[in-house]
């Protein structure tokens, strides 16, 4: 499924190449995630990636601020 464009109300419309409407079922969706989210972790390795100083600023104050609670 792809989406095509926004119609006057700013929702997305969705289809296929075919135009052919199909829903995936909830448990199906949930394994798709996942193996996204494991390729992810798999390809983007926070220890191999360098983050920006102010999102690494930012995770270094929330840690700053658990160890207080």
């Amino acid at each position: 499924m792809s989406i095509d464009s926004d119609d006057a109300n700013g929702t997305p419309m969705t289809g296929s190449a075919n135009q052919i409407s199909e829903e995936i079922d909830r448990p199906t969706s949930r394994s798709i995630c996942r193996a996204i989210g494991e390729r992810l972790r798999q390809n983007l390795r926070p220890e191999e990636s360098e983050l920006p100083s102010g999102l690494r600023n930012l995770l270094d104050e929330l840690r700053r601020q658990d160890g207080r609670n």
